[in-house]
């Protein structure tokens, strides 16, 4: 088992200066060449806990600014159009990249912070999960039409 300690958020792992064990493989392949990790030492662990300290003080005022966008997420269905066939299938799927990009100006978000249960590949009314702080997630209502 390797130490690591995480430079990033990794689902299903944790986040961004936690320290986990993961397997030799896991950690040598995946996550320090995509730079979501570090090899665990003394002197990161010293180095990741003063961005901690750092975090938490912007952590307070983005947990606001958070809630306000999961508000104004809320307020109205995001919109998507894509091309589709006669019977309302599409051609492809709607991606979390799509619909970060139809929220566009209403809040910034991130695509890897956007939730698709299933994938979409027909037109209709579907909900989604948005990410926007670790105690902050929206429910956001997206609407799949078809482009003219």
């Amino acid at each position: 088992m390797a130490k690591v300690i995480l430079t990033h958020e990794v689902s299903g792992l944790g986040i961004a200066g936690d320290v986990v064990d993961v397997k030799d493989g896991y950690a040598r392949n995946y996550l320090v060449p995509r730079k979501l990790a570090t090899p665990w030492s003394a002197g990161a662990e010293k180095q990741i806990e003063g961005l901690r300290k750092a975090q938490r003080a912007k952590e307070i005022a983005s947990i606001e600014g958070a809630q306000a966008a999961r508000d104004a997420l809320q307020a109205s269905p995001v919109v998507v159009s894509v091309k589709a066939g006669e019977s309302g299938r599409l051609f492809g799927a709607v991606s979390p990249a799509d619909i970060a990009d139809a929220i566009g100006d209403r809040a910034k978000v991130d695509k890897r912070r956007i939730h698709v249960a299933q994938p979409i590949k027909a037109l209709g009314e579907y909900e989604v999960k948005v990410s926007l702080h670790s105690d902050v997630a929206a429910k956001v209502t997206v609407q799949v039409v078809a482009a003219k």
